[in-house]
């Protein structure tokens, strides 16, 4: 049996195990960051530093792990980034949906004007400090909101959910819903929404993986100790261990003992942090693929 060849006369099946010899190179190039991040977080950081923990943990150790999770403000940073991530999803999804639908009817008066507006947002902004100023004179500093309101909308995500509407629910399955009565309301609850699932999927992972990650804005607008999220804890408790290390320097002993316990923070931190993501993934995995090859169409 012959094997059909390609222009550079490789056979099929050649250019298959090519193809597949590149994808597993590409996993991992990807995928091993993470897991040596996992080995050294059970590791002694100075095998860490001499190279033996290429493959797997050496001078195993869950002295990182009993040093985060000895700080009593790590569980309530959990439960304040789980609610700060389901919330500000929410919000933002309803935003992204919002903004997105009214921009693909064609009937919108001022529909290229809007778009142009919402476009030069991505190239100008006030920057941080207009910003604060903006959020202090609306008394949001302290409040949670603060995290989600400056930024409800992505306008980059906004582009995608628009093109997935135009180029994955046919407009005329739009125009015979309203010809048969369905308000613009109803025909965006009962048809568009139910349609755009999988860009949904897609909208929800980068909100979830944006808020859970976000310590910066919680520094800034959120005071309060006991209103931090999970990565501004670590990152307290990491400031704390780098301190307390620097004042034990004239303590013989002290010094390297209580390094090495904060170079085992840093990396068990990253996998406290990274673990409910790297959980989430897999399960919304079949959708984020379909709702962005959709999505990133040019409509």
């Amino acid at each position: 049996m012959k094997h059909s060849r390609n222009k550079f006369g490789l056979s099929d099946r050649t250019s298959s195990v090519i193809l597949v010899i590149i994808a597993l190179l590409l996993i991992v190039i990807v995928a091993y960051p993470i897991y040596y991040v996992l080995i050294a977080s059970f590791s002694n950081p100075y095998d860490v530093y001499a190279g033996k923990t290429f493959f797997w943990p050496s001078g195993f150790t869950l002295r990182g792990y009993q040093a985060v999770f000895a700080d009593s403000n790590i569980f309530r940073g959990y439960l304040n980034s789980a609610k700060y991530t389901i919330i500000g999803t929410a919000f933002s999804v309803v935003m992204l949906y919002i903004t997105a639908y009214p921009l693909t009817q064609r009937d919108l008066p001022g529909r290229k004007a809007i778009s142009l507006f919402f476009i030069i947002t991505m190239y100008f902004g006030g920057g941080l400090i207009p910003t604060y100023l903006i959020v202090k004179e609306t008394n949001l500093i302290g409040n949670m909101w603060a995290l989600f309101l400056p930024g409800g909308v992505s306008v980059a995500n906004m582009i995608l959910v628009r093109n997935y509407f135009q180029n994955s629910i046919p407009h005329e399955l739009i125009e015979a819903a309203e010809i048969d009565g369905c308000s613009k309301l109803k025909t965006f609850l009962k048809i568009v929404i139910p349609l755009s699932l999988p860009i949904m999927a897609v909208m929800v992972v980068f909100s979830m993986v944006a808020y859970w990650n976000d310590w910066f804005t919680a520094l800034i607008y959120l005071p309060k100790p006991e209103m931090a999220p999970l990565p501004l804890v670590l990152r307290n408790i990491l400031i704390k261990s780098s301190a307390t290390a620097k004042q034990s320097s004239t303590i013989s002993g002290g010094y390297a003992e209580l390094n090495k316990i904060t170079e085992m923070i840093k990396f068990s931190s990253i996998i406290v942090a990274a673990a409910p993501m790297l959980i989430l993934y897999p399960m919304v995995q079949k959708y984020f693929e379909k709702g962005m090859m959709s999505g990133a169409v040019k409509g």
